[in-house]
């Protein structure tokens, strides 16, 4: 009889009426590297959750290396060599990648920082990891905050890693690299457990893959005899297309003009470094980066959300029946929108949903008026209209939701963005600028995203989608931009470059080419 490394039977979970595992059987083998795919609400995170110790099942049982345990805590779970990497990283950004990783472990009131320092590199040669122990967390890349993350708990001696969506925010090479560690670790001994929405990953790096489906276990296959097709049918209950459709539309006006754009962040450095590029009507702008490159000050510098120390920012208005580039760059969000009301509409979707976005108390009506509650006149504010609009975005969008008067915070992650992207189109922008809008989501609200902004682009809007997918990005961009420091490294057409040549740009401004395209 196979004995395995963990073996989770008839796991169940609760939380008040809402059941996120029901019933749930996992096995992972010893030596072995194991894919756990679900949309959205399957369960997964709460499964794997339950094996770390942040949470303790309401029924079933666990076993670990064939004896049954009870794992009530973190430091549980670590007893038995079980560490889990969260998809946000939970680091001190002020101490060194040594003394993170010996953080919260017993000893005296100092430590030997050059034997420590030893010990770390020599853990990291062992695996392949490219690590300096002596290096501040704050000065890091995102891939090497993973390397710390994945050290810490091997440093504890964990036997058995769950990494949660690790290639989240990674480029292609840093991708390659990471795969290239974990089967190092595979062969070492180590049995892995890694969550990912990205189908091609999963093919690429594991070797049997679990599928969730609304809390329950579907069953296990082996990755040899799986393609993405058959994947996405146990995940859905159903077979769907998984072509990106990529609508072919005549290049329009430029509705956006950003030219020499420089920011400042709170610690007065460059967050955005003299940033030029123009987005057209009826096209896809995509822009890529590793995280932390400058797209987010982009965007909301762009919406009037983010102070600029130099440069402009131009739209495409109408004066006296002239069309006109007028520079808004420098004004608040609030004198934009006044401008976008009788000019040149534009919407903007952040990437915190909850926090920028929407208000997670407030129900869809009354988020949905918060586009437009200023447009009334006198005391009162008229509902009809944000009610009936809510109502025809419910319809249109496939939002599940019990109704108009739920607090978006009840829905899922999928049906909030829809609520928050089906507001800004109602409003018929020209300029669509979404931020990492499917991040998180399962395959079946992605695509439902996808299909919204190429609407949008038909309409002859000029749409600029900030992702992290680069497969994504080259299948629905006309174009993309890379960022990288900053800087744009690098402006290409979509059909005519590489995940790898995009890769290389997100690390090297100019991709160490001498032009850009």
């Amino acid at each position: 009889m196979e004995q395995y490394a963990i073996e989770m039977k008839g796991i169940t979970k609760t939380f008040g009426k809402v059941i996120a595992n029901h019933d749930v059987n996992l096995q992972l083998r010893k030596g072995e590297i194991l894919a756990l795919l679900g949309e959205n609400g399957s369960g997964k995170t709460t499964l794997m959750n339950m094996l770390s110790g942040i949470y303790f099942p309401d029924h079933g049982s666990i076993k670990v290396n064939g004896t049954e345990v009870s794992i009530q805590s973190p430091k549980d779970a670590f007893d038995h060599g079980i560490g889990m990497i969260h998809q946000h990283f939970k680091l001190v950004d002020v101490l060194t990648a040594a003394e993170n990783i010996v953080l919260g472990l017993k000893g005296g009131i100092t430590i030997d920082r050059k034997s420590t320092n030893k010990k770390v590199k020599e853990l990291g040669d062992k695996y392949g990891f490219d690590v300096d122990p002596a290096k501040k967390i704050y000065n890091m890349a995102v891939s090497e905050k993973q390397t710390v993350e994945i050290l810490k708990v091997l440093y504890r001696g964990a036997e058995i890693l769950i990494l949660d969506e690790p290639t989240a925010v990674l480029t292609p090479q840093e991708v390659d690299k990471l795969f290239a560690v974990l089967r190092n670790m595979k062969e070492d001994g180590k049995s892995i457990i890694i969550i990912t929405h990205k189908l091609h990953e999963v093919l690429s790096i594991s070797d049997r893959v679990a599928i969730l489906r609304k809390g329950e276990y579907i069953g296990t296959i082996e990755t040899a005899t799986a393609n993405q097709s058959t994947l996405t049918e146990m995940m859905v209950g159903h077979a769907i297309s998984l072509e990106i459709k990529h609508p072919e539309v005549e290049q329009g006006p430029e509705m956006l003009r950003v030219h020499d754009l420089t920011c400042l962040n709170s610690e007065k450095v460059k967050a955005l470094d003299g940033v030029n590029f123009s987005a057209f009507g009826g096209e896809v702008l995509g822009i890529a980066g590793i995280a932390g490159s400058g797209q987010k000050e982009l965007c909301e510098a762009i919406a009037g959300l983010y102070p600029i120390t130099g440069g402009t920012v131009l739209f495409r208005q109408k004066k006296d029946g002239v069309e006109v580039m007028e520079n808004i760059g420098g004004q608040d969000a609030q004198n934009i929108h006044k401008k976008g009301v009788s000019y040149v509409p534009m919407a903007f979707v952040p990437e915190d949903r909850l926090g920028m976005g929407l208000v997670a108390s407030m129900d869809m009506v009354d988020n949905v008026m918060l586009r437009s509650y200023k447009d009334n006149k006198g005391f009162f504010v008229d509902r009809k209209p944000p009610k009936e609009l809510s109502e025809k975005l419910i319809k249109d969008l496939e939002i599940v939701t019990p109704g108009v008067s739920t607090p978006v915070r009840r829905l899922s992650g999928g049906n909030v963005q829809k609520v928050l992207l089906g507001r800004e189109i109602s409003f018929g922008p020209d300029v669509l600028v979404v931020s990492y809008p499917v991040r998180g989501l399962d395959i079946n609200s992605s695509y439902k995203i996808y299909d919204l902004l190429n609407e949008q682009k038909k309409k002859g809007v000029a749409v600029i989608f900030v992702g992290e997918d680069l497969d994504v990005l080259l299948e629905i961009s006309d174009r993309i931009l890379v960022m990288c420091g900053g800087k744009v490294s690098g402006i290409v057409n979509a059909k005519e470059t590489t995940k790898e040549e995009l890769g290389l740009y997100m690390i090297k401004v100019g991709g160490g080419k001498e032009e850009i395209a």
